[in-house]
Formats: structure tokens, C-alpha cells, sequence
């Protein structure tokens, strides 16, 4: 068993996309830092990123045009993302998901990634892992979240593996 967490939490990251698939790509990215500070940008669609789910855009509620319109350049993003993360190792949820679209946001701008992705999973016990889902549902709960954004989704990680670790803590 993992030891229960001691002091500050670990980076973690979030992305929306396009949809799912092998032609989705990254609309939105977050993070949130051990210290608490967030941040989160839209992703302005390269040219030739067209594929759009309807159903994708129901759960985050952003529209390609908002993307298009507010979103950040593909190299603007990844120069922000190593200048601001360089040497960190971030946690997600989606690993599969979020890796791949990462990856594609920093392939597009000719760049590698300056930090690493992890899943979160890697921080957890299996006992921890049981109880993963539950407790997520109850922060959110708790949160009051409105919004399926990914500072926000990054956020609710963040505290959910809090609660998580002080609830082993605590003998639950």
C-alpha cells in the first residue's frame, strides 16, 4: 500500500477534445499546480483538425467556433505548457485519451513535451482505486460544479485524490 500523501499534491492535467477517436484533437487544456494555482486556455483548431462530435461539445460545452474564434495558437499552447510545467510530472484521469491528445498538440507545433503524463492511477492502492469513483462523485457533489471544463475536471482530481488519501489516512 501507497503511503498516505504528506503535503502538497501533485500536478494534474485535464483536456477537452473534439470528440473521441483518431481524428478528435485538443480544444481546451488545464492544469492545476500542487500549490493550488490553475490555469486553462482554449485550443484554437489547426487547419486541417475538422472533426467535430456533437456529443463531445453536449458534455464541455464548447462550440468549434468558440474554439476557433478565443482559442490560443497549437504553439502558443505547448510554448506555455513547457515554459510553465518543464521538469513536472502532471496526473490524469483519461491517460489513453489525454496522452494521445497532448502528444498531438505538441506534434502539431514541432515541439516535445518538457514535462511527463502519468495516470493517476499510479498513486493509488487498490483499496484507493476501490473507493476512487464514489469519492469523485462526492466532491463534485460537494463542489457544486457547473461547468465540464478542464481546469475545472483538473480541480476535481486534485481534490478527489486528496479525499482519497485522508480517508486511508484516517483508517476508511
Amino acid at each position: 500500500m501507497l503511503a498516505p500523501m504528506t503535503g502538497l499534491l501533485p500536478a494534474v492535467l485535464d483536456l477537452e477534445a473534439s470528440g473521441f477517436g483518431r481524428h478528435s484533437y485538443p480544444i481546451e487544456v488545464g492544469y492545476v499546480l500542487p500549490d493550488g494555482a490553475a490555469y486553462c486556455t482554449l485550443v484554437r483548431p489547426a487547419p486541417d483538425w475538422t472533426h467535430w462530435d456533437p456529443a463531445a461539445e453536449r458534455l464541455h460545452g464548447i462550440t468549434r467556433e468558440t474554439a476557433v474564434r478565443h482559442g490560443r495558437s497549437v504553439d502558443g499552447v505547448a510554448r506555455h505548457l513547457n515554459d510553465q510545467l518543464r521538469g513536472l510530472t502532471l496526473y490524469c484521469d483519461g491517460w489513453a485519451h489525454d496522452y494521445a491528445w497532448l502528444h498531438q498538440l505538441f506534434d502539431r507545433a514541432d515541439m516535445s513535451p518538457a514535462f511527463r503524463l502519468d495516470n493517476v492511477r499510479t498513486l493509488l492502492s487498490d483499496e484507493e482505486a476501490a473507493r476512487w469513483h464514489a469519492i469523485k462523485q462526492e466532491v463534485s457533489a460537494g463542489l457544486h460544479l457547473r461547468r465540464h471544463r478542464a481546469s475545472t475536471d483538473a480541480r476535481l482530481l486534485q481534490m478527489t485524490l486528496a479525499r482519497v488519501r485522508n480517508t486511508t489516512a484516517a483508517g476508511h
